[in-house]
């Protein structure tokens, strides 16, 4: 469970960054992160660090697919994790 926690947290805190540095690229017309990269972060645990990133960089928050999508990723991840973790004890 610790290497678990370790992941998720390691992966939050890259996720947050990348959305960070994309959000600068924005600002400063350089290459951007494609956002299939953001939601494939997210899908792999790193989706409360995009969606923190969503609202302190005011990155993505009118697109719909992220207003929508990265919740309903969080939403499954805690149901996945209430399945595998949670529930066994």
């Amino acid at each position: 469970m610790e290497l678990f926690s370790t992941y998720i947290l390691i992966i939050n805190m890259v996720a947050f960054c990348v959305s960070g540095f994309d959000k600068s690229a924005s600002i400063h017309n350089r290459r951007r992160i494609p956002e299939k990269t953001l939601f494939i972060l997210a899908i792999i645990g790193g989706s409360v660090g995009i969606y923190a990133s969503m609202y302190f960089f005011r990155h993505k928050t009118k697109h719909l697919s992220f207003i929508i999508g990265i919740p309903a990723i969080i939403l499954i991840q805690l149901a996945l994790v209430w399945i595998f973790f949670i529930k066994k004890y």
